[in-house]
């Protein structure tokens, strides 16, 4: 079956969790003789990494004056977007913090074409994300008319309006990829336009693919939707070698227990500063570390100053690439004390650098690790005791480095993916006993 699936970014090009999510299921599709995805984005730049998919089509690169477009639906949905608004969509901690700084004064412009009647696109997260948002679902429909394809896959809001469109075009089933809610992203004070773009994705959609059973009841229960077409498909890491890296050295004779993510409302890091001075208050051989940027940080920095703790409190800065991993091999402990995390990878990706991880009961990773110490993100007593105990007994960070890391090896994309085709097939109206894997 071939498949036109809409993102927002591709490797390398990638800012959060949803390029980073993209990619691994079209890797894990890879798999399978009889899917065949054509990954459409905002803004092609060429050195995409291509070898899972049929191609890369840039918005940007594709002209609309040569065919017939559906402006009457499109231009409503263009002038429904033309608002002042500053979002703050799916990304990574440094694209977080610089969004949050920024102060828009935008006005609404009409759509306009260059001279090869192409749309203009930057594929970033800017003051102009909903323009684009409205430029992306009218070229999706030209792409729908170009291209032969048997299904439409729209990853997060970002695509759901290009996947109506090339729905409305082409008459295909259209599959939709919850990887978070404005529920998530704003703590329960939803963006009004946010919502009715994503309820709109969701009952349009023939089928509904959500990452956790968290985000699945937020579907059915914040906008409505018939449970029967909403199916939960877990999110997956690819798997790593298991040697460490030269170089990585701790340089103080002391326990590390690290915080890595935004420092955002979203993710609880005031739980885990509260914690981290009940820990000291027990032991004083251990050193935090909250290794991210966002709004927040100056307030955690304050708080930490408020306890006294900052000599033994450490902020990083946004860390990515090899830095995040050589964090984890410098951690002995790693807590995510998110108050709402659709799912939350970065858990998977310290287990598998043999560090035990602590995680909230309301993240929707909690809901397939076994060996993790799971707490409510608001006890900050049951998390410090978790904490204080892996330092202290010997016996049970050994158990989980041991359990995890066995865990976690069979989280792979490969296998979500093969939920994913299900789904397809599903859609398509098909049934299917055999794997082609």
């Amino acid at each position: 079956m071939k498949v036109l699936m809409f993102g927002w970014e591709f490797p390398p090009h990638i800012s959060g969790g949803l390029g980073t999510a993209s990619y691994g299921l079209t890797k894990g599709l890879a798999h399978y003789d009889d899917v065949n995805v054509l990954f459409v984005v905002p803004k092609a730049y060429g050195d995409e990494d291509r070898s899972a998919v049929d191609g890369i089509i840039g918005a940007g690169d594709v002209p609309i004056t040569r065919k017939q477009v559906s402006f009457e639906d499109l231009q409503k949905k263009v002038e429904y977007f033309e608002v002042d608004s500053s979002l703050i969509p799916y990304v990574g901690e440094e694209e977080f913090y610089r969004l949050t700084q920024q102060k828009v004064n935008s006005r609404s412009r009409f759509i306009q074409t260059d001279s090869q009647g192409r749309l203009p696109f930057t594929g970033k997260y800017g003051s102009d994300l909903l323009q684009e948002i409205a430029r992306y679902a009218v070229v999706a429909d030209v792409i729908a008319q170009e291209n032969e394809f048997d299904l439409i896959h729209a990853h997060d809001w970002l695509a759901y309006p290009a996947g109506i469109a090339a729905k409305k075009a082409s008459g295909k089933p259209l599959v939709i990829h919850v990887h978070a809610t404005d529920f998530d992203r704003s703590g329960g004070s939803v963006n009004p336009n946010v919502y009715a773009i994503e309820r709109e994705g969701m009952e349009v959609a023939d089928k509904v693919i959500t990452v956790s059973n968290l985000t699945r009841n937020i579907v059915i229960e914040k906008y409505g939707i018939d449970p029967a077409k909403v199916v939960t498909v877990y999110n997956a890491v690819e798997p790593v070698e298991r040697t460490p890296r030269l170089g990585v050295n701790k340089g103080v004779d002391e326990k590390i227990v690290t915080f890595l993510g935004r420092i955002t409302m979203q993710k609880g890091p005031e739980y885990f500063i509260e914690a981290a001075h009940q820990v000291l208050r027990r032991m004083d051989n251990v050193r935090f570390v909250m290794a991210g940027s966002g709004d927040m940080m100056n307030k955690m920095v304050k708080r930490a100053a408020q306890l006294g703790i900052t000599d033994r409190f450490h902020f990083t800065g946004f860390l990515k690439g090899d830095d995040v991993f050589d964090m984890f091999r410098l951690s002995d402990v790693y807590v995510m004390p998110s108050v709402s995390e659709p799912f939350g990878i970065s858990p998977l990706e310290a287990m598998m650098s043999d560090v035990p991880v602590i995680i909230s009961k309301q993240s929707g990773v909690a809901e397939i690790l076994t060996h993790a110490i799971k707490v409510d993100f608001w006890d900050i007593n049951a998390m410090a005791d978790a904490i204080y105990s892996i330092l202290q007994y010997p016996a049970l960070p050994k158990m989980f480095k041991k359990h995890g890391r066995i865990e976690v090896d069979h989280l792979q994309w490969r296998h979500s993916a093969a939920h994913v085709r299900q789904v397809y097939l599903s859609a398509l109206g098909q049934s299917n006993n055999n794997s082609n894997a």
